[in-house]
C-alpha cells in the first residue's frame, strides 16, 4: 500500500507542477511532452499496482516459502521500506516548499560567481552570459544552426529580445558580434553591477534553460548607459540601444555591448526564464 501512495504522490506531483506553471522552471518547455507522458506511465504502474495489491500479489513482502525454492527473509521487508522516505522526500519538498526564483543573490560581486552551481555535478553543465550549445550538436549540425540564426538574425532591422529569442539571438551575437555591430536592439532582464564596472554599466541578465535545470545559466549582456544611473540588482529593466563591442579586461576577451538609449524600469515578469528554442 505504501508503494501505491508514493506512486500516487509522484503523479501527482507532476500535475501539480503542470497546473501551477512551476513545470518551466525545472525544464525547458520544448520538452513539456516528457513530462506529460511521464504523468501517464506513473498513473499505469500506480493502477497496475493497485490491481496486484487487490489480487494479494505482495507475497514477496512476507517470510514464506514460494515456488522458487528459498526462503523469503521478513528482515528484507524492513529493509527495502527504510528507503520509503527517501522517495517521499522529493514529493514533500515540491509540493510544501516554495520554488526558489534564481536573482542576482546567486551573481556575488568581484566578478561572477555562482555557489548554486558549484556542485560540480559530472551530469550540470552551467554557463555564464554567453549560451553555447555546440556541445550538444556535432560540428556540422551546429553550423548550420548557427548559420540559420545568423541569417535569421542579421536581417533583422531591430532585434527584441525580451523573451522567445533572447538565448537564440543572444548565442548568435557572441557568435558574430561583428555582423551586428551598429544594429538596433532590445531586451529586458535583471540588472547586476560589479566593482569593475563604470558607474554607468550594468550587465541585463536573464536565467535560461536549454533543456532542463541541471544546464541552466546566466546569460546577458553588458549594457552602457549615457550618463551614470542608479539601479539595484535584480532591478528589472527594457533597454533599447545599438549593439558594440568593447575589450573587457576582467574576461580578456571582446565582448558585445549594448550602447543604451532608453531605458524603462519594468516589473518581473510572471516567468522570469528564457528558453533555448531548437531548430
Amino acid at each position: 500500500m505504501i508503494r501505491i501512495l508514493i506512486l500516487i504522490g509522484f503523479t501527482f506531483l507532476f500535475m501539480h507542477l503542470h497546473a501551477t506553471g512551476d513545470i518551466s522552471k525545472y525544464i525547458n518547455m520544448n520538452y513539456a511532452w516528457i513530462s506529460y507522458s511521464t504523468i501517464f506511465l506513473l498513473w499505469f504502474i500506480t493502477i497496475a499496482e493497485f490491481l496486484f495489491y487487490m489480487k494479494g500479489d505482495d507475497h514477496h513482502d512476507h517470510g514464506i516459502d514460494c515456488d522458487c525454492g528459498h526462503h523469503h527473509n521478513p528482515s528484507n521487508k524492513w529493509k527495502r521500506r527504510a528507503w520509503y522516505p527517501v522517495y517521499l522526500l522529493p514529493i514533500f519538498t515540491a509540493l510544501f516548499l516554495p520554488v526558489a526564483t534564481l536573482d542576482s543573490n546567486i551573481v556575488e560581486a568581484k566578478g561572477f560567481h555562482f555557489p548554486i552551481y558549484e556542485k560540480n555535478s559530472p551530469y550540470e553543465q552551467h554557463q555564464f552570459l554567453q549560451p553555447d550549445t555546440s556541445s550538444f550538436y556535432g560540428e556540422d549540425a551546429y553550423g548550420q544552426m548557427m548559420e540559420h540564426d545568423l541569417k535569421q538574425f542579421s536581417t533583422k532591422k531591430m532585434l527584441n529580445l525580451e523573451d522567445e529569442e533572447f538565448l537564440n539571438a543572444m548565442e548568435t551575437i557572441y557568435n558574430y558580434s561583428g555582423e551586428f555591430t551598429g544594429k538596433k536592439i532590445k531586451l529586458k532582464g535583471f540588472m547586476y553591477h560589479t566593482d569593475e564596472l563604470a558607474d554607468n554599466q550594468y550587465f541585463l541578465f536573464r536565467f535560461g534553460i536549454i533543456h532542463c535545470i541541471a544546464d541552466s545559466g546566466v546569460f546577458g549582456m553588458l549594457v552602457e548607459f549615457p550618463d551614470d544611473v542608479s539601479f539595484k540588482n535584480d532591478d528589472w529593466v527594457t533597454v533599447t540601444g545599438e549593439i558594440s563591442t568593447m575589450y573587457y579586461q576582467p574576461f580578456k576577451k571582446t565582448i558585445p555591448v549594448v550602447k543604451v538609449t532608453h531605458a524603462e524600469k519594468i516589473e518581473e515578469p510572471k516567468n522570469p526564464y528564457v528558453y533555448r528554442n531548437n531548430q
